[in-house]
């Protein structure tokens, strides 16, 4: 898994509304908050997608936005939208590339480990974290990690 002080590398995945979205691009405006998740709506991505959501004010007061990501298609990532009034990109990583890059693909047809990266404007990882079972913790550990850094 890649860790604090590490560089991304750019990439460019499709939201979901079919829209072509480059992480260069998003950091134009400020930080991004990319939390991978396993799968759309199963329990623990809804609950910890809908927190990232609660705390939209709170993310944007310091300037960030969160951007979930996942392995599922498109379409699956835009009625996973509608369905929990989330209001922030989901980006379809279907073939895991940008899972890999991260290092939380997991091998074989397993879904993809659930980890959140705080990533700066000139693509420095400022935080990175992992937790399985705790589905608040990602939004609220990357607001302390902006609020340190702002």
């Amino acid at each position: 898994m890649l860790e604090k002080g590490s560089e991304v590398q750019d990439f460019e995945l499709d939201d979901q509304f079919g829209k072509s979205r480059r992480l260069s691009t998003l950091l134009e405006t400020g930080p991004v908050v990319l939390f991978f998740y396993p799968k759309a709506m199963t329990t623990g991505c809804t609950r910890e997608s809908c927190h990232f959501r609660d705390l939209s004010a709170e993310f944007e007061a310091v300037g960030a936005q969160p951007v979930g990501i996942s392995a599922d298609s498109v379409d699956r990532q835009s009625a996973f939208d509608a369905q929990n009034g989330l209001g922030m990109p989901l980006l379809s990583d279907p073939s895991r590339k940008v899972a890999a890059m991260f290092g939380v693909k997991r091998p074989g047809p397993l879904v993809n480990r659930r980890a959140t990266f705080v990533i700066a404007r000139n693509r420095e990882i400022l935080g990175a974290f992992s937790s399985e079972m705790n589905m608040n913790r990602h939004a609220d550990d990357a607001l302390a990690v902006l609020k340190a850094n702002g």
